[in-house]
Parts: structure tokens; C-alpha cells; sequence
């Protein structure tokens, strides 16, 4: 079974987006260089991001995301961002009407039968959990191995936490992976058991 990692980019005071879903300047990294992170050329990062984000990306088997990411990005039209195989939904309602069935996202209830869906899915694969509500509460259900964050120089003063509600302590290792970027700071963190 592949490793969980939580992941998102995210403000130096903690938050993933302002209190209308609107994320600023947080993802100014992904075009402040000149080395395309994929095959469409639309993000061009620095040589520092590049070495330290398309290896993680490459290892990613499934995303589990929660239905108000699913909405704000009208699922991503049907495909999986960042060459992602699978896309698990945690969503208490079904997948909205004339979705294509034959995409690879899986609509499933609570944060555990995510899991369990996206590590059959996964196999030895990483599963990538989106932060924010759903991140926190696998976190907070003790099913995150890691936790990287790519730290954007802004401070927002409010909005959507990265860690959700989770409203008690989890304690980390010290970084294993601190990268300096163009405008971003690559971080992660194991889950101290």
C-alpha cells in the first residue's frame, strides 16, 4: 500500500483560499520560472520546483478531494488534474446529474470509505489527499502519513484553512524536504505516530 500524503498549496498565516473559494496569489509559483511542470506548458515553474514537484506528481495513483472542490472546478471537466489516474469525492449526494460514468472519479460517504476506495485504486501508489475540510478530518481520523505544503509568501488574515476544523493537537516530524522555490517553499512533514 502506497503512502497518504496530504497536500496543498497554502499561505504563510495558513489558509488554502480567501473566505470566497478565491485563492490570490497562492499559485503565483506555478508561473514565476521558465521549466513547464507538464505537457501543456501552461505552468512553468523554477528549476528547484520542477525537481521537487513533477517526481511527487508522477507518484500520485489517487486524489481524494472533497464535492466543494468537485464543484468549484466543475470536476475538472472529467479529467483527473496533473495526469492523475483516479479522483475519490467525498460527498454525501451522488455524482451530478449527465456526469460521465466512464470518468475515472468515484463518488463515495465519509472519509474512511474514500480511503479505503483510493487505496484499492492506488495500490502502491501514493494517495494525495486535498487540504482543507476533508484533509483534516483524514488527519484527524490518523490516515495521514505525511503532510506537504508548498508555502506561498501572502498573508491572508482569514479564509479556508488548511487544516479544516481539525481542533486538536497532531504533531509533526521535523521537515524532511525543504525546497525554496520562485514565490513558494516546498515542505513536508512526516506524521509523528
Amino acid at each position: 500500500m502506497g503512502k497518504v500524503v496530504m497536500y496543498g498549496t497554502v499561505s504563510v498565516d495558513g489558509f488554502i483560499a480567501d473566505e470566497n473559494d478565491q485563492v490570490g496569489p497562492l499559485f503565483d509559483w506555478m508561473s514565476s520560472g521558465d521549466v513547464p511542470l507538464g505537457e501543456t506548458g501552461e505552468a512553468k515553474v523554477s528549476q528547484a520546483s520542477y525537481d521537487y514537484t513533477r517526481p511527487y506528481w508522477d507518484q500520485i495513483g489517487v486524489t481524494i478531494v472533497g464535492r466543494h472542490v468537485f464543484d468549484l472546478t466543475d470536476g475538472w471537466g472529467g479529467k483527473p488534474p496533473g495526469g492523475i489516474d483516479h479522483v475519490v469525492v467525498v460527498s454525501h449526494r451522488p455524482m451530478p446529474k449527465g456526469w460521465n460514468p466512464e470518468a475515472p472519479f468515484h463518488f463515495v460517504d465519509g472519509v474512511k470509505a474514500a480511503m479505503a476506495k483510493a487505496q484499492e485504486l492506488a495500490g502502491d501508489r501514493t494517495v494525495e489527499v486535498a487540504a482543507g475540510d476533508v484533509g483534516g478530518q483524514v488527519l484527524a481520523a490518523g490516515l495521514v502519513d505525511e503532510v506537504a505544503m508548498d508555502v506561498a509568501p501572502v498573508v491572508f488574515g482569514s479564509g479556508k484553512r488548511y487544516f479544516g476544523p481539525v481542533d486538536a493537537q497532531h504533531l509533526l516530524e521535523d521537515p524532511d524536504v525543504v525546497i525554496q522555490g520562485n514565490r513558494v517553499l516546498h515542505l513536508r512533514y512526516r506524521v509523528r505516530r
